[in-house]
């Protein structure tokens, strides 16, 4: 299913390979490659317990960090015979394939039915720590003729792509506890309402999200 419909993990991602052997004994289920050139290890929970493929897909990771430009070029002919990888890059995303940001990072997600108590409890703390590690749970239901896939992500998804995008090398400096928002200025954006009721406007069309508004200190309303 998710090979057929690849915008069931996320919209973001393209697929680039499929049961591609590690070198050391062991298959990834699925490779994937994100806008910025990271790339995504997904593996399939089967018959396998959480446990087990939280530390597989570890292991894998270490394999996929290493992966080069050419390398990365070679699973994509594997995975999509006689296609370019740096073409379908330009056609899926709408930018050139950098080489050089090429597989700077990437992501670790497990895809289950559901988890184990034990399991989350790994998940969270390797989360914690910057590990760019998430779990995407799927259900299917039966509604009459109909079959109705749900998703939902363990952690948020966001965070996951944050951790996988800092700089191991880079200095981290303490949070200082202040949070930041980009308000804009125009015809329908005011500062100085903003400041004096209290809220920042998002969205601006005709949606819920044109009506989200949030206060200052936090608190979300409808």
């Amino acid at each position: 299913m998710i090979v057929a419909a690849p915008r069931l993990l996320s919209e973001e991602w393209m697929l680039i390979g499929r049961q591609e052997e590690t070198g050391f004994g062991g298959r990834i289920d699925l490779l994937a490659i994100a806008p910025d050139g990271s790339l995504v290890l997904i593996e399939l929970k089967r018959d396998r317990t959480p446990r087990e493929v939280v530390a597989q897909a570890l292991d894998y990771a270490g394999w996929v960090e290493r992966l080069r430009a050419e390398e990365i070029a070679a699973i994509y002919g594997r995975f999509a015979p006689g296609r370019s990888l740096a073409q379908d890059f330009r056609d899926r995303f709408g930018e050139d394939l950098d080489e050089e940001t090429l597989n700077q990072s990437h992501q670790i997600i497990i895809v289950a039915a559901s988890l184990d108590d034990s399991t989350e409890r790994i998940i969270a703390y390797l989360s914690e720590r910057d590990v760019p590690i998430n779990v995407l749970c799927f259900q299917v239901f039966t509604h009459g003729t109909e079959q109705l896939l749900s998703r939902a992500w363990l952690l948020d998804p966001v965070r996951t792509q944050v951790s996988a995008a800092a700089t191991p090398d880079a200095p981290n400096e303490p949070w200082n506890g202040e949070y930041y928002a980009s308000f804009g200025h125009g015809e329908s954006r005011s500062w100085v309402d903003a400041v004096q009721h209290g809220f920042i406007c998002g969205g601006g069309g005709p949606g819920i999200a044109g009506r989200f508004r949030c206060s200052l200190p936090g608190t979300v309303y409808g």
